[in-house]
């Protein structure tokens, strides 16, 4: 089904948090939530906050999802819940079930759409080209035009400002004095300009310019002139509100003291002056705080415990006889209490716990005192240590502050201050301090007046490899007071507390703050977003969007780590996160960084609109260099600005840069100190005028071309990528349109370093561009002119006059000056190369080329996308009409497949290497790689599904796609061979392949899995149609399992199944290719692949009747099933079916229980298909009419089917005793000679079937041993001799069925008849029912009771509640061994089990024998349980010893199914709380089955795993029976 919609799931798993992982989502997908396995089956309940239509959005208001079951059945593996995503933002959802109400959740996040121009037409994030200004350097509002018109003329179309406000007295643009207050700098003389001006020229920019605006939020700190904060010193971190601080505050004047006396030359005696210039005078500033301030502030007295206070506390305590008993461990519990006003020695301890362990002797005088001086002691301990880690914090700060003077003032990259002086201090002030200067004693007497002390505030800054999401102002964090911080000293740290209730004022100015902002600018950017606590960037941002829905917002994070920054983009909905190439070392982590932030590969798969949601990283704006960094002119040359500005403009996302780049502005332009005005824009600017720009300006020129190249990649859709490191400076980057295949290949030679002082090497590696260039976009050169050089501008912030871009723009390669030549080379039919030479690809040079597929590869690529169309219109766009189509694509794919049978789809889609060897072939081996799993399209489908997921094109299956046309044939040819309507198939895909192999190779995989997912789509559709309204109204699960029908279902070369009754109707019929005769070909079933598929070990007599209910009859393929039914009905020897059939002529009739589930299947099929009981009287050919009978031709002995079943009865009732024919190794070289003695019979006393001895095995647990080391051979593994439990089930089922049939009148026969004492008598199937049904508790029932007279071995029982295995063996406490093969009788015969006991014997058996996928075959308690096969381990190990132990643990899928449709059934019987308990379990467990059934590349369930659900190696990896008896569990759900 093709879905137009894109619509993403998120599969649940329980106890899954997503919290750290990004799940980004465009506006109009549809989000749906499905149960994963963990979760199947439990009353999951989904949550989530993202609004009800027409609800406004509450971050704390949760609903609760509505499950939405397109089947309405039981199964939950196509349930889920759905969002329809209309608005922007960041929200979150959990899960829970039961009493756990959050077992799991995530967040996502919803990506705005931003409009732009007059007709509002949409302008995609991957289009943005933004330039960021700083404010305050574009003057008064009126001549922002002329300013800001560099940007419109540059090709940008989003400005980025910094904050608009009032600035605080440093003048920084992020120290904001009044948030709600615009600039007053930016008002003239004649006009005061308000936010609604500055909202009209924003307006205006995005109406007349196609250009939008952003500006910072600033969140984590103001100015620390703000009026504001002087009025509500509660907004900041003062010592009244975290008293905590106080300590810090302390050294902090002490540090601005000691500033003071170095500035007035105070120390200069002691060799140290206030220019400070080597290593000796730091030194010296190590020693001042060690002898001078440290011992004068004692910073570790508020940290300790004061003494005397203490001890007379306790004293007293004792005195008044509040002395407790002694407690062990009391001493832990001694631990300090900080003093929540942090006073001198204000520390306290835990009485309670001060008593515990300090317990006088007596109530005596000297004991109370002697327990004071332990005490004492202990005080004493606790502040020496106290002492010691206020010791190593007060280190701590000494190197901080050391490390912060050697940058200032002695590195060669700091600022070189100077000499200390008051406005330059030791280090920055970490408090305000808005107060007269005073001596530092008297400032410390301040901190305890609660009027000063609030206005003594924290400044904010930034704390190096620090966790943002711990607020470092907050008690617990010593950041203050070991100086980590790197302070920001003109500004104040904002203390919001947890909630709007805890600083009132602050959540409402600062939210006034964020509504203006949002009124006026589509975006923001969160300034020192790390920093800001993630619940106040939440609230704003909250309040932002409702004011503008689709607020772009964007940060950069200096977390260092992506769970993190996920942890910020989820939480506050981040836009896109702000990147910078200043970040990469060289080029080539430049180019890693483009292929890193967008696009994916060039030749990448379509991926389906409905497919899982899989995390994201977040969405980049990829910049030049951003505002607040160092200039790239200092760090590289000025001819690297042009091209790493073109690799930038390659990336498939945001990109941008910052005003003074272009112009090469050759410093940092300063966010704090500068106060020059931008350059304004003039045409006819000259280059010596500083305050002017224009297009030759700096790389203007060149930065317009790679602009607009930028957005007309993002809106034409070249959103693949690839990156091409040349050599270790030219970076290539290619941007790809998957419909049109048009490329644009940019080369760029960067400069890192300057081409005058680094020599760069002459030769240019030459390039290899496939495809037809169609013109050169752009080639552009950094060149120097005479136009004076650089001198800096007293009034304007001027760029290198001495530099600008040579560009030209839109020729033909031939007149291009950087390509010396191009050669067309053909690298295969229509795929040209052409071989690029460059001359002059000089250090600061980009070219861009533009290239097509050659013409008649464009056209063969549209007329192949014309022909895609049916399957998705996806494939609209670039498609082209195909005027000479081969006729048979003139037909839809869909009406040739209507023509197959299920057969034909056999082999379409699947075909085992044994298989296909059986037609003259193999499945596609891979050289490099693997063998297919299948010939047909599941073998490709199962590699490709993979593959296409993670786009994985270095895979070697796209690397043999590309390499030649072998795999392509092989798909075609293989269907042509066959002729028919399958042969029709073939030459739709030949004709397709006809466009596919001419076209460039590197396309051929993504253009091969197209074609084969439309047909595998197509093909699946037909199947279903033809199969049971339960299939084709069944869930995905369903119909994976209905699939395993066609995958086992096969008409071979050669028939496998004996031939028919010639009167019989409805027969297939073929013409034999070699004798030209007509012979039956009907579908036999395999019992599994690859180990049973093929030859005459394709079909098993008891493999087929257990698999036949669930894939044949369920799944409506009801006259095949009738034709294996009847087939096997002529083959009855002996009273017997045969287990390997050997195509009929070499069948051996050596097992008890295939005539059983041969009887089970046709009384399935009487019930099931409509009018089954029609089955009764069709015409049997008897391949062996008696038992020593040569095989017979068909319609030689023909006799009705209930003649049949009534044979295969009698021969039981009067019992069955023979030797196999040809017994010997020639047909069991492990049997020994007893074994092939085959005895069954009807015990008289209790109705059971019985037979086998201990050299045989007849049942399905059929090891035989076979090692002569161990000395296992000839030794069955499992005899199960006496009256197995499952053939007992079988056989109650049958004859109970035969009375139902005998009294409907369908059925001729109520008896047989049997030898008693010499005499034959009759013997009614009524009887023997009733003898069975009388008989089965009392032998088979271990009951509870150690004196049931009915157990004949009391001495063998080891657990009891459960039922034998067997009855009667030849080794009784084989009968007493837990296996799961009771629970096949429960459900074929339910009503030989009473209730309450057939209960608890399946809790025992789900307690012991389930796994995760399928049933122990052995209790794990018995002593020769091994759940591990390995049937090529040979040894002297009896019990294992090659594969011995088959049976005796490995998990065996097929059981499950009976297991689990056991207990439904009982469940039911036992009341509505065990029945809710028990579907939860079903689910549970086939939950598992689904994910192994979608993972499988066989798309198929094993015959069975090693213990605990591990792989098997030796097991079949897709059983008929495992995948039948799920699908039965299902239809009974």
């Amino acid at each position: 089904m093709v879905h137009s919609k894109q619509i993403r799931v998120l599969v649940l798993n329980d106890m899954e948090n997503l919290d750290r992982t990004l799940f980004r989502l465009d506006q109009g997908f549809e989000l749906q939530f499905r149960l994963g396995p963990t979760l199947q089956g439990k009353p999951v309940q989904v949550r989530t906050n993202y609004p009800s239509k027409g609800e406004k959005f509450d971050r704390h208001d949760f609903r609760t999802l509505e499950w939405i079951n397109p089947t309405e059945r039981e199964d939950d593996s196509d349930k889920f819940c759905t969002l329809d995503l209309q608005i922007a933002g960041s929200y979150q959802y959990y899960f829970g079930h039961g009493e756990d109400e959050k077992s799991g959740g995530g967040y996502f996040v919803v990506d705005p759409v931003l409009r732009v121009g007059t007709d509002n037409h949409i302008l995609p994030l991957d289009c943005i080209t933004i330039q960021t200004y700083l404010s305050k350097c574009l003057g008064p509002l009126d001549e922002w035009p002329d300013r800001l018109r560099v940007a419109k003329e540059s090709g940008y179309n989003m400005v980025h400002f910094t904050p608009l406000q009032v600035l605080g007295i440093s003048r920084s643009c992020y120290s904001l004095a009044d948030q709600l207050e615009l600039n007053p700098d930016f008002s003239t003389s004649e006009k005061r300009y308000t936010w609604m001006d500055v909202g009209l020229l924003v307006e205006k920019l995005k109406k007349e310019w196609n250009m939008l605006c952003i500006t910072d939020v600033v969140y984590n700190h103001t100015a620390a002139n703000s009026p504001w904060i002087r009025q509500h010193p509660e907004c900041g971190y003062n010592l009244v509100n975290s008293p905590h601080l106080k300590p810090a505050w302390v050294l902090d004047r002490a540090v601005w003291h000691l500033t003071c006396n170095i500035a007035d030359g105070k120390y200069e005696d002691q060799g140290l002056p206030a220019l400070i210039q080597n290593d000796g005078h730091l030194d010296k500033i190590r020693c001042v705080f060690s002898k001078d301030v440290f011992p004068k502030i004692k910073l570790w007295e508020f940290f300790q415990v004061g003494v005397d206070k203490t001890v007379d506390q306790f004293r007293k305590l004792l005195q008044s006889g509040k002395a407790a008993k002694s407690k062990p461990g009391a001493e832990a519990q001694l631990t300090v209490i900080p003093d929540p006003e942090y006073r001198r020695f204000g520390c306290t301890l835990n009485m309670s716990a001060v008593l515990a362990t300090f317990v006088p002797q007596s109530k005596s005088l000297a004991a109370i005192e002697e327990c004071c001086g332990s005490l004492r002691k202990k005080l004493e301990e606790i502040n020496e240590k106290r002492y010691k880690e206020t010791h190593y914090h007060q280190e701590q700060a000494v190197n901080c502050i050391m490390g912060n003077v050697v940058y200032e003032r002695l590195a060669d990259h700091g600022p070189k201050l100077g000499p200390i002086t008051r406005k330059n201090p030791l280090v920055t002030r970490y408090f305000t301090f808005p107060f007269a200067e005073m001596a530092l004693d008297q400032e410390l007497l301040l901190i305890h007046k609660a009027d000063t002390a609030c206005h003594f505030m924290a400044h904010n800054g930034w704390v190096m490899a620090d966790d943002p999401l711990c607020n470092f102002a907050e008690p617990g964090s010593n950041v203050y007071l070991r100086r980590e911080l790197i302070c920001w000293g003109d500004s104040v740290k904002l203390r919001y507390g947890n909630k709007p209730e805890d600083c009132p004022y602050l959540w409402a100015h600062m939210k006034k703050y964020t509504e203006i902002t949002a009124k006026h600018f589509c975006g923001v950017r969160l300034d020192n977003c790390h920093s800001t606590p993630l619940h106040v960037a939440e609230f704003m941002l909250d309040a932002a969007r409702a004011v503008r829905p689709d607020l772009y917002a964007v940060a950069e994070l200096f977390t260092g780590s992506e769970d993190l920054d996920n942890v910020f983009v989820n939480r506050l909905g981040i836009g896109s996160l702000i990147r910078e190439a200043m970040s990469a070392g060289d080029s080539h982590e430049e180019g890693r960084l483009v292929y890193r932030y967008g696009g994916e590969p060039v030749g990448a798969f379509v991926q389906p609109s409905l497919r899982p949601q899989v995390p994201s990283i977040a969405h980049a704006m990829f910049l030049d260099v951003t505002h607040d960094n160092e200039c790239p002119i200092q760090l590289r040359s000025p001819y690297d600005s042009l091209p790493s500005s073109a690799i930038v403009s390659m990336a498939c996302c945001a990109t941008g840069s910052t005003r003074g780049y272009d112009e090469l502005v050759p410093h940092q332009i300063s966010v704090v100190k500068e106060e020059r005005y931008y350059t304004k824009w003039n045409p006819e600017a000259l280059p010596e005028v500083a305050g002017e720009v224009n297009q030759e300006s700096g790389i203007i020129a060149g930065k317009l071309a790679l602009n607009c190249l930028h957005q007309e990649l993002a809106a034409k859709g070249f959103i693949q990528v690839y990156v091409d490191q040349v050599d270790e400076d030219i970076v290539a980057v290619t941007r790809h349109c998957p419909s049109t295949h048009q490329s644009v290949v940019a080369v760029s030679r960067t400069a890192f370093r300057h081409p005058k002082t680094h020599h760069y090497r002459d030769e240019v590696p030459p390039m290899f561009i496939p495809g037809k260039i169609e013109e050169v976009v752009l080639e552009a050169r950094t060149v120097e002119r005479h136009a004076g050089f650089y001198a800096k501008d007293e009034e304007s912030i001027n760029g290198m006059p001495e530099y600008t871009v040579e560009i030209t723009e839109h020729i033909q390669l031939k007149d291009s000056m950087i390509v010396k030549q191009a050669e067309v080379t053909s690298k295969g039919p229509n795929e040209f190369v052409q071989e690029i030479i460059f001359e002059r690809l000089t250090p600061g040079s980009v070219i861009a080329f533009r290239v097509s597929l050659d013409p008649k590869a464009q056209e063969l690529v549209g007329v192949l996308r014309n022909h895609l169309i049916q399957f998705s219109p996806h494939y609209k766009s670039g498609s082209l009409p195909d005027s000479d189509a081969p006729a048979i694509l003139k037909k839809p794919l869909k009406s040739i497949m209507s023509k197959l049978t299920l057969a034909d789809m056999n082999a379409l889609l699947f075909c085992c290497d044994a298989e296909e060897q059986e037609e003259g072939g193999g499945c596609y081996t891979i050289p490099s790689w693997v063998a297919l799993k299948y010939g047909g399209l599941q073998g490709f489908l199962s590699v490709m599904a993979d593959i296409r997921a993670k786009n994985d094109l270095g895979h070697p299956f796209c690397d043999n796609l590309r390499q030649g046309d072998w795999m392509i044939d092989y798909v075609s040819n293989r269907l042509v061979s066959r002729g028919g309507h399958l042969g029709q198939v073939g030459e739709w895909f030949q004709a397709m392949f006809g466009y596919l192999k001419h076209i460039p190779r590197y396309l051929i995989p993504c253009y091969f899995d197209a074609i084969l997912v439309g047909a595998y789509t197509t093909v699946l559709d037909a199947t279903f149609l033809q199969m049971s309204n339960f299939v084709q109204t069944g869930s995905t699960f369903v119909k994976l399992l209905a699939l395993g029908s066609v995958q086992m279902c096969r008409v071979g070369s050669k028939p496998t199944l004996p031939p028919l009754s010639p009167d019989l109707e409805d027969v297939p019929y073929r013409l034999n290719d070699t004798t030209g005769k007509k012979e039956q070909c009907c579908v036999s079933l395999a019992a599994g692949l690859p180990h049973f598929s093929s030859g005459i070990f394709r079909c098993w007599g008891r493999d087929t009747f257990i698999a036949l209910r669930g894939l044949m009859l369920l799944t409506g393929r009801h006259l095949e099933a009738r034709n294996i039914i009847l087939a096997f009905a002529g083959t009855l020897r002996h009273g017997l079916i045969p287990n390997l059939l050997g195509e009929g002529t070499h069948a051996r009739f050596n097992c008890r229980d295939a005539v059983w589930w041969w009887l089970q299947c046709i009384q399935d099929y009487c019930n099931l298909v409509p009018d089954g009981t029609d089955i009764l009287q069709c015409p049997v050919s008897r391949l062996f009419p008696t038992d020593d009978a040569k095989p017979q031709a068909p319609g030689v002995e023909d006799q009705a089917l209930y003649e049949v079943i009534q044979e295969a009865m009698q021969r039981h009732a009067e019992g069955i005793n023979f030797r196999e024919r040809n017994a010997g190794p020639q047909i069991d070289r492990n049997m020994q000679d007893e074994g092939f003695n085959v005895v069954v019979n009807v015990d008289p006393e209790t109705g059971f079937v019985s037979g086998g001895n201990k050299f045989n095995c007849g049942t399905w647990m059929d090891k035989m041993g076979e090692s002569d080391k161990a000395g296992s051979k000839g030794i069955p593994a499992t005899p199960r001799d006496g009256a197995a439990v499952e053939i007992v089930g079988l056989s109650k089922s049958a004859v109970r069925w035969l009375v139902e049939l005998y009294e409907g009148g369908v059925f001729p026969y109520a008896e047989v008849t049997v030898q008693r004492d010499g005499m034959e008598v009759l013997f009614s199937y009524e009887e023997w029912n009733d003898l069975i049904q009388t008989n089965f508790e009392k032998m088979f029932y271990v009951s509870h009771d150690p004196k049931d007279p009915n157990e004949k071995h009391p001495d063998l029982v080891h657990k009891r509640g459960i039922y034998k295995d067997s009855y009667g063996a030849s080794s009784p406490w084989c009968d007493y061994q837990l296996r799961p093969n009771f629970t096949i009788a429960m459900v074929v015969a339910p009503e030989l089990f009473t209730a309450e006991r057939a209960w608890e014997a399946l809790e025992i058996a789900e307690k012991k024998l389930l796994g995760p996928l399928g049933m122990k075959t052995l209790d794990p308690d018995d002593m020769v349980y091994c759940g591990v096969y390995d049937n090529a381990l040979d040894n002297d190990n009896y019990n294992t010893a090659k594969g011995f132990n088959y049976h005796q643990g490995p998990e065996w899928l097929w059981p499950v199914g009976y297991f689990l449709r056991a207990k439904i059934n009982f469940a039911k019987m036992v009341g509505k709380e065990a029945y809710d308990e028990t579907v939860f379990l079903v689910k549970n467990v086939l939950s598992r089955h689904y994910v192994h059934l979608e993972r499988s590349s066989w798309k198929g369930l094993p015959e069975l795993t090693n213990d605990n659900g591990q792989y098997c190696p030796f097991s079949c990896e897709t059983q008929a029976w495992s995948i039948a008896t799920v699908l039965e569990v299902l239809h009974d759900l």
